[in-house]
This record gives C-alpha cells, structure tokens and sequence, in this order.
C-alpha cells in the first residue's frame, strides 16, 4: 500500500515521486511475492508517465499536449490512491494505460 502512496511524494518534492518507491519497492520485494507485484506495477507506470510525459510534453508544442499532460497529472494523482485501496483489500491492480515494461511474476499475477 504504502509503494503506491509513495508516489504521491512527489507533490512535496518533484523527483521524490519516483525514487521513494522504487527505493521501498528494491529493500522490500524480497520479503513477499505481493510486495514485489505492487512495487513492479508502480515502477512500470512510473516508467510509463515518464514516456507519456515526454510524448504529451513535445505533442504541446502543436497544442495539442497540453490536455493530455493535465490528464496524466490527474492520473498520477488518482491511479495511486486507487492502487493504494486496492493494496488495503489484498488485491493486486495494474494501472489502466501503463506500458507492461517489467513482467510481472506468474503466481502474483494472478
């Protein structure tokens, strides 16, 4: 739960978004399969926002990023606080759109 939220970091201090969960997700993975699940879709949509980003962001140029940088910032608001919830209640959600980058495990796929 606590690798979605983590995310959310990032409001406070922009990179802090994505080296605290990676950082949480890389000391703990080994401790459990769920664990390692949920660090890896997090990691995979922060590598997908990345790319998306850098898309939206030369797409602005034309204007027509620009709607879909303020949609992938509501995104990354919204899709770890749902990812978080859904972590509470022991499931395991991709994050709709995310790019599947890192493979997941069989078993925690599931």
């Amino acid at each position: 739960m606590f690798i979605h939220l983590s995310q959310l970091c990032g409001y406070l201090i922009p990179v802090l978004g994505w080296i605290v969960p990676i950082a949480i997700w890389f000391l703990k993975k080994d401790l459990s399969p769920k664990i390692d699940a949920h660090g890896t879709i997090v990691l995979n949509w922060i590598l997908s926002e990345l790319i998306y980003g850098m898309i939206f962001f030369l797409l602005s140029f034309i204007l027509i990023g620009w709607p879909l940088l303020i949609l992938l910032a509501g995104l990354s608001f919204v899709y770890p606080l749902i990812g978080a919830a859904k972590a509470s209640q022991g499931d395991i959600w991709k994050y709709p759109g995310s790019l599947n980058i890192i493979k997941l495990q069989a078993q925690t796929a599931e």
